[in-house]
């Protein structure tokens, strides 16, 4: 049963259309372990690497797919969009190597909140990165874990560190620490899974789980509200739109392109790309 309902999700959250098409595979790619959970063993990870041509160094960006698991789709439609902006670009594969399959209807290992870093401590370690100027980008439950990545606390157990964060359509109502780390949120007027309602009120320092209440740190965090748009409204296969868990999922063109643009020049702002 779990098998078919994986299916069903890969075939609604599809692989989505990019206009980057003619753009060569990625190269796949093995990221050494880090000391994440002391009660876990260390777990290797799998990703799709992205490079522009030329030495470098260049600024990069980490990809965290959703609760589907599908960093494919993640780095096929972003991975090859960003990367034509000239960012490395590295979509990480988080369930694969702990053989999950999806984790839309329940929770996922702590230690996977720490994937991030481990991708931060790869690129960081290339000779064509500029490890000062590397971003997260996460999209859903993948969103939530880039928010969970630019809080304080976490921020503080890494010798690396994030330039920026930025996150589609996260689940904001459960961000618990102050997050010190420029940030973007993306998310739908319409969304009724991850709620537009809770990620006014953490970038506004009304959320009860976030403890901030300096301007400074408030100010780090930027929110765009696309009106008309859901929950997935980046994901090409979705339109029409369908409901999935109970949540109307749906492609919104205008909110997908507007949304690109802004992601691009927060990506520019906050690395500086060159």
């Amino acid at each position: 049963m779990k098998t078919i309902l994986s299916i069903v999700i890969l075939l609604l959250l599809g692989s989505g259309a990019n206009a980057e098409a003619d753009a060569p595979p990625p190269e796949i790619v093995t990221l050494a372990p880090i000391l994440q959970q002391p009660s876990r063993d260390p777990i290797a990870l799998k990703g799709a690497l992205r490079r522009p041509e030329g030495r470098g160094p260049f600024a990069a960006v980490v990809l965290l797919h959703s609760c589907d698991g599908n960093f494919r789709r993640v780095d096929d439609r972003w991975g090859k969009t960003i990367a034509s902006w000239r960012y490395v670009t590295l979509a990480i594969d988080s369930f694969g190597p702990r053989n999950i399959e999806d984790s839309c209807t329940g929770t996922i290992p702590t230690d996977m909140y720490y994937d991030p870093y481990q991708a931060l401590r790869f690129l960081a370690q290339q000779p064509y990165v500029d490890r000062s100027r590397i971003a997260v980008l996460g999209f859903s439950r993948g969103g939530f874990v880039a928010l969970w990545s630019a809080e304080k606390t976490t921020v503080n157990l890494f010798a690396e560190k994030f330039r920026a964060a930025a996150a589609f359509y996260p689940p904001c109502d459960d961000v618990g620490r102050d997050i010190v780390v420029p940030t973007l949120i993306l998310v739908g007027e319409r969304d009724d899974w991850t709620l537009a309602k809770d990620c006014r009120d953490l970038a506004a320092g009304r959320s009860t789980a976030w403890t901030a209440r300096n301007p400074d740190d408030l100010r780090k965090v930027h929110l765009i509200v696309y009106p008309n748009a859901h929950h997935a409204f980046d994901v090409t296969t979705l339109l029409p739109g369908r409901t999935l868990f109970g949540h109307w999922l749906e492609y919104n063109k205008s909110a997908a392109d507007q949304a690109t643009i802004d992601l691009r020049s927060f990506l520019d702002q906050q690395l500086g790309r060159r």
